[in-house]
């Protein structure tokens, strides 16, 4: 697969909570890493980092979701809402924006500002079976084109990972799912 001069690397929620012994902790997270890290210098100048916070005061279906996640409920200023190494110091010695939204799906407004209103965008990152997929399908519903890399993503577990691919495979041609960073 050819993917155009000027589409854009979006990397996904690789922040703290999603490692280590967080309840969020997703098992490859670290597998993922490495293959986003290979990625970053194929789209200098055209990488965006999104960030996962929470919202100052949760309303409609996320109240009844942040009781069964209080821990979450922290200010965007927290440490465990930080983009993990070598993403931060990326973001910050490129340049890269970094998006921060209290939503799963990255795609909105703030991105939109940053990549445009009809961009090719390849996503990588984490979790594959939430804000992944939640990205992917808001922005082809929004004329995006969509491809996702899949060695560059994690899920929650490998099977969530494979149910979202699989999910997302089904939105082609809108969205393209590729197995790995060589496919690009």
């Amino acid at each position: 697969m050819t993917v155009a001069e000027d589409a854009w690397l979006v990397v996904i929620d690789m922040q703290q909570v999603f490692t280590g012994e967080s309840p969020w902790a997703t098992p490859r997270y670290d597998h993922a890493s490495v293959g986003i890290e290979h990625l970053l210098p194929r789209f200098t100048g055209r990488t965006v980092f999104t960030r996962f916070t929470a919202p100052a005061r949760p309303e409609g279906a996320w109240v009844p979701y942040y009781r069964e996640w209080p821990f979450a409920l922290a200010p965007a200023a927290d440490p465990m809402w930080r983009l993990t190494e070598p993403f931060a110091s990326a973001a910050s010695d490129r340049g890269d924006p970094v998006v921060t939204v209290p939503t799963f799906g990255k795609w909105g407004t703030s991105l939109q500002a940053v990549v445009g209103d009809h961009p090719h965008l390849v996503l990588v990152g984490v979790s594959t079976d939430c804000c992944v997929l939640s990205t992917a399908l808001a922005a082809a519903d929004a004329g995006a084109t969509v491809t996702v890399v899949a060695d560059a993503c994690a899920g929650a577990s490998d099977e969530d990972h494979e149910r979202a691919l699989a999910a997302m495979r089904l939105y082609a041609p809108l969205i393209t799912v590729v197995d790995t960073i060589a496919d690009l």
